[in-house]
């Protein structure tokens, strides 16, 4: 299983990006999700999206971030907009998949967001 994200770069702040992640080896994936650690913090949660379509954000991004999935592609996508310094981090793609009761877990390596002027 492989999960390759892109789309990061560097953004003044009140910009946009697009970033996109694409799952192999996979299918029926159960959710997917963005998470981010910027520099110095813990990994945290940014929006998961659901194989039915259900969105959940954390309320950092709520308004502003909007998750949406391919799922014949097998990919998923976080806009960003209204971008602030305080997105800078790394964004991690995450694949979840129930299979017999059990959760597996799968991760992207990164892609870096810098909002800056």
């Amino acid at each position: 299983v492989q999960l390759q994200a892109f789309g990061g770069g560097l953004v003044q702040p009140g910009g946009s990006l697009r970033l996109s992640c694409t799952a192999s080896g996979i299918f029926s994936i159960n959710v997917m999700g963005w998470y981010r650690q910027a520099p110095g913090k813990q990994r945290e949660l940014v929006a998961t999206i659901t194989s039915g379509d259900y969105a959940d954000y954390s309320s950092s991004v709520k308004g502003r971030f909007t998750i949406s999935r391919d799922n014949a592609k097998n990919m998923v996508y976080l806009q960003m907009n209204s971008l602030k310094p305080e997105d800078t981090a790394v964004y991690y793609c995450n694949a979840e998949k129930i299979r017999s009761g059990l959760t597996y877990d799968y991760w992207g390596q990164g892609t870096l967001v810098t909002v800056s002027s």
